[in-house]
């Protein structure tokens, strides 16, 4: 993970970059970051990453189930500094968390039934999105001290940028996948029923709407199983009625 003889932070930052440029899978990025932050952060006992999505936020990369059951208290009551980093500040620290006026009923809860103590959370964004927060936890209170909060702000610096990358790779692939298989479905529309292909694509359209699933779904089951999700198949009649 961090190269040997890299003693000095910034060796170990920059053999940290490198290796989430290895796999370009946002999965490999977010374990390679919490290794480095338990490795590189002097205070952090526990370390976890956030991801935002369009219908919420959840821990997809954690480094124990300690950690998975802070951040399920953290959503399931709306509070908590990993919130914070996401909603309102960039670098969100707690020295004390038993005592914190921010979150009164997590604070305490994590800190009397999990054990832990202080917490610094970093927003990971980039000039266009807020993919999440690096989340780091400690068992002492007061446990990361100045370096430990600019070392952890450099290394999320590296993180968003690498997230938001292998998640753009991801959704570009999705993306042509999704297009081929649309192409294919839309081939067997045009040789079954002699179709155009905007024809074959309003078709499998129709389908989509009407059924109230995604288009991609329509077209996957149909080049699959020669059927589409409303059970109507290729032998016959067309799947709706076309202009």
């Amino acid at each position: 993970m961090v190269e040997p003889g890299g003693n000095d932070f910034s060796h170990q930052l920059s053999a940290v970059a490198r290796s989430m440029q290895e796999d370009p899978g946002s999965q490999h990025t977010l374990e390679t970051a919490i290794a480095a932050a338990l490795e590189m952060i002097t205070g952090c006992d526990m370390a976890g990453i956030s991801v935002v999505h369009p219908d919420g936020i959840d821990t997809p990369a954690a480094s124990s189930e300690t950690l998975r059951r802070i951040d399920e208290l953290q959503f399931s009551l709306g509070q908590g500094p990993c919130l914070n980093a996401v909603r309102e500040h960039e670098t969100t620290r707690c020295p004390d968390l038993a005592h914190d006026h921010r979150w009164p009923v997590w604070g305490a809860r994590v800190s009397e039934e999990l054990g832990v103590a202080s917490s610094v959370s970093y927003r990971l964004y980039t000039t266009r999105d807020t993919p999440g927060a690096l989340n780091l936890y400690s068992e002492q209170l007061d446990g990361f001290d100045a370096d430990d909060i600019d070392n952890g702000l450099a290394l999320a610096a590296h993180v968003a940028v690498a997230l938001a990358a292998a998640q753009n790779a991801e959704n570009l692939t999705t993306a042509i996948t999704n297009r081929t298989v649309i192409g294919q479905a839309e081939g067997i529309l045009m040789e079954r029923f002699d179709m155009s292909a905007d024809q074959a694509f309003e078709v499998l359209r129709r389908v989509s709407r009407d059924g109230n699933v995604k288009l991609n779904a329509v077209a996957a089951q149909l080049v699959e199983t020669r059927r589409t999700p409303n059970g109507t198949g290729t032998q016959g009649d067309p799947l709706v009625a076309t202009d």
